[in-house]
């Protein structure tokens, strides 16, 4: 058999394999297309439904705060300066109420509210703060995964205490979270305001006395704080669930 008739052959099957097997290849390409692009919707709906009363993009933390200062700034060097202060005068109670408060939820507000406010009681309310927590501490780690601020002992390792955080420092969690549970607190107790504000600002400066964070990063905390509250104020969801805390905290006090 000669090369000639051999090359002839070839040539004519590799004609009906593009002829008979393009057109399967080019409607699979189109068939897997949308498959993946259905596959990135879902996560990001995935995403998305774990919130309750906000949206992914509002309110918007980054667009919101100003960046925190400069590393070797001068800025930086006076945030420095007044958490390692802030620290060495800070007293053995101011120590162990902020490691008490690493994790806290509304009960730690019981002292400001009244003893009547104990978990267990309210339910819906319960469920409720929880949604508010878990939008606020979304909103917050996308700010702070964006700026990757060290924490203060990280900066300085003369301030490490404890058992340590592996997130970034701005802004600070505590402080938003308090301070977001605080204002949606104020609401449902109006007559307890101030005191319910003051143990926010109060959780938030804990963690300055144990060098988990700059001042900045509490004062950025508690500007997040009211916008994440306005989000939250103009959701249909949030509203009616507020309504049921309030009916439910009105029956459990007669």
């Amino acid at each position: 058999m000669s090369h000639g008739f051999i090359r002839k052959k070839m040539k004519k099957l590799l004609f009906l394999f593009h002829r008979l097997f393009t057109p399967i290849l080019f409607s699979l390409a189109v068939a897997v297309a949308p498959l993946h692009a259905a596959d990135t919707m879902d996560e990001t709906s995935a995403s998305s439904s774990q919130l309750h009363y906000v949206t992914a993009k509002k309110p918007d933390a980054i667009e919101l705060l100003a960046p925190p200062p400069l590393m070797d700034s001068p800025e930086q060097a006076a945030d420095m300066a007044e958490v390692q202060a802030v620290y060495h005068a800070a007293t053995s109670n101011d120590i162990t109420a902020a490691y008490s408060e690493k994790k806290f939820n509304i009960f730690n507000f019981m002292p400001a509210i009244g003893d009547f406010f104990q978990p267990g009681k309210f339910p819906k309310t319960e469920a409720f703060f929880e949604n508010v927590q878990s939008d606020a501490a979304a909103v917050t780690d996308k700010a702070k995964d964006f700026y990757k601020r060290p924490r203060p002992y990280v900066t300085d390792p003369t301030l490490i205490n404890g058992k340590l955080e592996k997130s970034y420092s701005y802004p600070s969690g505590h402080s938003t979270e308090s301070m977001v549970l605080a204002l949606v607190l104020a609401d449902v107790f109006p007559d307890k305001h101030d005191a319910i504000i003051a143990k926010a600002r109060s959780i938030g400066w804990h963690r300055v006395q144990t060098a988990r964070h700059y001042p900045t990063d509490i004062y950025a905390g508690r500007v997040l704080a009211q916008a994440i509250v306005k989000q939250m104020e103009k959701n249909d969801d949030f509203q009616k669930d507020l309504a049921e805390a309030k009916a439910e905290i009105a029956a459990g006090q007669k």
